[in-house]
């Protein structure tokens, strides 16, 4: 005799399903003008560091130190060939690539941000969520005129920076998010 029950009868009602959101493009890109920042910032960086691997390079063959292996003597001087032709390529691409990439759009109630050009990063910012917004400008910003929006939350996951707006636009818009964090910060008390 076999005392077991038997097994249940399957529940004929349909499963429950969660909606879930699918991620879109944000709407809007950054400023055509933030191409040029990112190209001079990558410009600067990739001449600093092929100028220190010449002087690297110069003093490994030109100052008879024997105590470097003979095949690092020998092939110093393309080190700085190699990089400062990977540094123009670098100039020559990234930023124009990263401006096709960088999107953001601010709805009612969310900073919608995805940047990235090789990575990806999507992030939804819940405004009702944000602690302090702030608009920076550095001086090559504002020789560009454009300026970096960066908002902040109590997690450090749900902080966003948007580089690249237009100066005005993200005056406009870092005063208005600290309006609409407000009021609705007051309806949730």
């Amino acid at each position: 005799m076999n005392d077991t029950p038997p097994d249940p009868l399957p529940d004929p009602s349909p499963p429950e399903t969660t909606p879930t959101a699918r991620l879109r493009p944000p709407e809007r890109r950054v400023s055509r003008r933030a191409i040029g920042v990112w190209t001079v910032r990558l410009l600067v960086g990739g001449l600093f560091l092929t100028a220190l691997l010449t002087a690297a390079a110069w003093a490994l063959t030109s100052l008879g130190w024997t105590w470097p292996p003979v095949w690092v003597r020998e092939y110093a001087p393309l080190v700085p060939v190699v990089y400062g032709t990977y540094a123009l390529l670098r100039v020559a691409i990234v930023p124009s690539w990263r401006y096709r990439v960088h999107r953001w759009e601010v709805a009612a109630d969310v900073i919608y941000t995805r940047s990235g050009w090789l990575s990806r990063t999507w992030q939804l910012v819940p405004v009702n969520r944000l602690q302090t917004v702030d608009h920076t400008q550095g001086w090559l910003e504002r020789l560009f005129t454009v300026a970096t929006l960066e908002v902040q939350t109590a997690s450090y996951a749900g902080s966003s920076t948007i580089e690249g707006l237009d100066a005005e636009e993200a005056r406009r818009l870092s005063e208005d998010l600290a309006v609409r964090a407000g009021t609705l910060r007051d309806d949730a008390t």
